[in-house]
């Protein structure tokens, strides 16, 4: 007896043992509700050695147990540890299909569950036009999924798009995110350790409307935080064509900075990935970006970002994924100033604007609410004007300012500054353009005048830049034209340019050097209304004796309009000859109508002219004594050809050049009567006599053959037989007449001679030839619409009065010079 007690001994202490490990893990009871959409599964864990079992009555079990709704499972563990062992997994499906959604806090249900690993799943079932928000208390902190909370509970909010289920974000509690909203079935997880004394979810299903995108995340800051946020489905790619958004909620005292951390591209076949800010609280137009641009920093208060993809390509789609850190933090160094910009007085049209997006910076009129990137201050107006950013160096102005005039009386006795506005010299911002449109009527000429600093033009390529802090970009328009005068700055040698058209003239500054030149700019440049002139521009120069001045025409890129004819007056001091040098060896244009010529004519009684065709080889250098006038005529050059020249002048000092220009001019003067010319130039006889019945007296050259072959036909009669041989006026060039035979050129037509410029010679540009034909008709009737051919027939002209304009030019292929008379003038048989 004694020996079976202590045969029984160590079986009772195993019984024992048990029964103490029993009552350790205890018995549980899940009783689950018959409609409440709830199932429980009990699962094994991932460990291969489980020794621990589940225990139903006397049913034993080592695998996952499921109570559906409606069941009751009473049960216990065989060990003391079973969370290493076993967990449990609690679904939940929320019907917002078929009724009301039940709004409010989500239960962690059913309760007396063992201390085991939970995970709590709830899926709300909605229309796929329905947004549900979830509202959580914490925040909550997006983490990159298989990362780990501290207190290892962690959230998993996802979405479904038709049975395809889309994986928000992984959060852990305490961080920014304050809602989620989710289009269509919205998927929450929560994952509570087996020691978690958490008793709510933390999480409320708050209301339902219509987001129109995958998802929206609000991540709200109350203070100097930040928050790395990510796209759906990361690392993995965003749906194809889909659209999220990021709702940034903070205090429009705080500042947020965007850095993308990591982000990849999709192949896109229909529109293109991007993101878009808006700020809705300070301006309703939205900032669409490239992923690769600079993202904005410095962002004041509220605002959205959101991310859009595209359609892809099948054969390779690529991945759309975005990986980005929000941070959050107090303005630093931020101008807190209000500045008043009066433009009650002045007819100026502003607009302020943030040029970098480095720089976010917000400009608020009269009130911290009414702000946005840019605005638009209209004159006529006062305006408070307070900037939301950390400086000012990305602010920019760009202003317009319109000069009319519709009276002629009126607007001759006045003049205008062309000035930036003292209103705006005192901001401390940077005038990126101010612009002048002038307009004027056709009656009335526009003259710009720089009489301190003058203007020089901008030739880069000849060395002659713009290096200061602003320079003029100045155009002419009128109906069916617009053309490019060229770029100018100050400090130069342009005292004056008139132009016929209405005007347009754009300061444009160059970095914070203009803080310290702006005043020297405001005294610069006048604005002048004058009596119409027939020449399209006018430009005045008086260039100092050591100065080089390269010169080109107007509208260099596209070239000088078709029939535009510009003028350059250029003045040379006492003791000096200039030099003009033309940079060209040819005009390089073919005429389709009319032709093109440049006409060069010193300001004195005896004026050196010369003059070349398009067909022409243009001089090299011309030593010029006097006050000098260029003009440049064009025709209408064949298709994409351009006319575009550049010319040069220099001074040195005067010498006797007496004896070689005579030389000059008389070697040029035969080489025009034998054809072999460059250009044509005369030398022009001031003629003093006195008006008077009687003819002044000529040299008759005797030696001049007058019946040339061929032409026999032009004269009725013999010229030995009358009076036509007779000449009031013999110009130089016919004293070579005498170089003229029949061996010589003996297919040569008669020779005319070019009538020269008449007029006041220091003030009024010289006309260019009209663009006339002269007919053949007895009474020689002019034609206005024709053009005097090469194979056409020229005539000889007396002198006229100085005080009458000139007369027409035209110069033939062979070098001919021929003149046609205006009213006033006579033809000779």
């Amino acid at each position: 007896m004694a020996a079976a007690w202590w045969v029984s001994l160590p079986l009772a202490r195993l019984l024992f043992a048990a029964v103490l490990a029993l009552l350790r893990a205890g018995a549980f009871e899940i009783s689950l509700p018959l409609g409440g959409n709830i199932t429980v599964k009990i699962k094994p864990g991932f460990s291969f050695l489980n020794t621990c079992a589940l225990h139903e009555g006397k049913k034993t079990y080592f695998f996952e147990q499921i109570i559906n709704p409606g069941q009751k499972f009473q049960f216990t563990f065989n060990c003391s540890t079973p969370e290493k062992y076993w967990s449990i997994l609690v679904e939940k499906n929320i019907d917002c299909l078929s009724g009301p959604c039940p709004f409010g806090d989500v239960q962690l249900q059913p309760p007396g569950l063992p201390n085991l690993n939970r995970t709590f799943i709830w899926e709300a079932k909605a229309n796929r036009r329905v947004g549900l928000e979830l509202k959580f208390f914490p925040w909550l902190r997006q983490i990159l999924p298989g990362d780990t909370c501290p207190d290892q509970i962690i959230y998993n909010i996802g979405s479904r798009l038709g049975k395809d289920r889309v994986h928000i974000g992984t959060f852990c509690r305490n961080g920014s995110v304050s809602r989620v909203k989710a289009q269509g079935d919205a998927i929450l997880s929560l994952q509570l350790p087996w020691d978690s004394k958490l008793a709510t979810s933390g999480v409320k299903l708050e209301s339902r409307s219509s987001i129109q995108r995958l998802c929206i995340i609000e991540s709200t800051f109350k203070g100097k935080s930040s928050a790395t946020l990510m796209s759906a489905n990361y690392p993995l790619g965003l749906p194809e064509d889909e659209l999220m958004t990021w709702q940034f909620v903070l205090p429009s005292s705080l500042r947020a900075d965007i850095n993308f951390i990591n982000y990849t591209k999709p192949n896109c076949e229909r529109k293109y990935e991007r993101v878009e800010y808006s700020l809705p609280n300070y301006s309703p137009d939205a900032r669409v970006l490239s992923l690769d641009d600079v993202q904005p920093v410095n962002i004041p208060g509220s605002f959205n970002l959101s991310l859009y993809g595209c359609d892809q390509d099948d054969m390779k789609p690529g991945f759309l994924r975005l990986l980005f850190k929000v941070i959050v933090n107090y303005p630093k160094n931020e101008e807190n100033v209000t500045y008043k910009i009066d433009l009650i007085h002045e007819k100026t049209n502003l607009t302020v604007y943030s040029k970098s997006s480095m720089n976010e910076c917000l400009i608020c009129v009269h009130s911290s609410r009414n702000c946005r990137p840019n605005v638009t201050l209209e004159y006529g107006r006062t305006y408070f004007v307070t900037f939301l950013c950390q400086n000012l160096e990305n602010i920019r102005i760009i202003a317009e300012q319109s000069i009319v005039c519709w009276n002629a009386r009126t607007c001759e006795n006045l003049f205008f500054q062309l000035a930036v506005p003292s209103v705006l010299l005192q901001l401390p911002i940077l005038i990126e353009t101010f612009t002048w449109k002038i307009q004027a009527l056709e009656a009335v000429n526009i003259e710009i005048r720089s009489s301190t600093l003058k203007l020089k033009q901008h030739i880069p390529n000849r060395d002659q830049r713009c290096n200061g802090s602003y320079s003029y970009i100045i155009n002419g328009s009128s109906p069916g034209r617009s053309w490019s005068l060229g770029y100018f700055c100050p400090v130069g040698d342009i005292e004056k340019i008139q132009i016929k058209d209405n005007v347009t003239i754009t300061l444009k500054t160059f970095g914070k050097r203009w803080f310290n030149e702006s005043n020297a700019q405001k005294g610069d440049l006048k604005l002048f209304f004058k009596p119409v002139l027939q020449e399209d521009c006018i430009f005045t120069l008086s260039p100092d004796r050591k100065t080089k001045v390269y010169v080109q025409t107007p509208n260099w890129l596209e070239g000088l309009l078709p029939f535009m004819s510009v003028y350059w007056n250029i003045s040379v001091l006492p003791k000096q000859v200039a030099r003009l040098t033309f940079l060209n060896e040819r005009m390089g244009i073919t005429c389709e109508k009319s032709r093109a010529f440049i006409y060069i004519k010193e300001q004195s009684a005896k004026a050196l002219e010369t003059v070349c065709r398009d067909d022409n080889v243009l001089p090299r250098t011309l030593n010029l004594r006097q006050h000098f006038w260029i003009n440049i005529t064009n025709c209408k050059p064949s298709a994409k050809q351009q006319l575009s020249l550049q010319f040069l002048v220099t001074f040195q000092k005067n010498s006797d050049l007496t004896v070689i220009i005579g030389v000059v001019a008389g070697g040029m003067a035969v080489l025009a009567i034998t054809g072999l010319l460059i250009c044509y130039v005369k030398k022009k006889r001031k003629s003093k006599r006195k008006e008077s019945h009687n003819p002044v007296v000529g040299v008759y050259n005797t030696n001049v053959n007058t019946l040339l072959p061929g032409r026999q036909g032009i004269f009725k009669k013999e010229r030995k037989k009358n009076d036509s041989h007779v000449y009031a006026v013999i110009e130089d060039v016919m004293v070579y007449g005498h170089l003229l035979d029949n061996s010589t050129r003996p297919e040569m037509a008669e020779v005319g001679v070019y009538r020269p410029f008449s007029g006041p010679v220091s003030t009024t540009p010289p006309s260019p030839p009209p663009i006339r034909k002269i007919s053949k008709s007895s009474d020689l009737q002019e034609s206005s619409n024709m053009l005097v051919t090469d194979s056409e027939d020229y005539t000889f002209a007396r002198h006229v009065p100085e005080n009458i304009h000139n007369g027409d030019l035209n110069v033939n292929g062979n070098g001919h010079v021929g003149s046609r008379n205006n009213e006033q003038g006579n033809s000779v048989d």
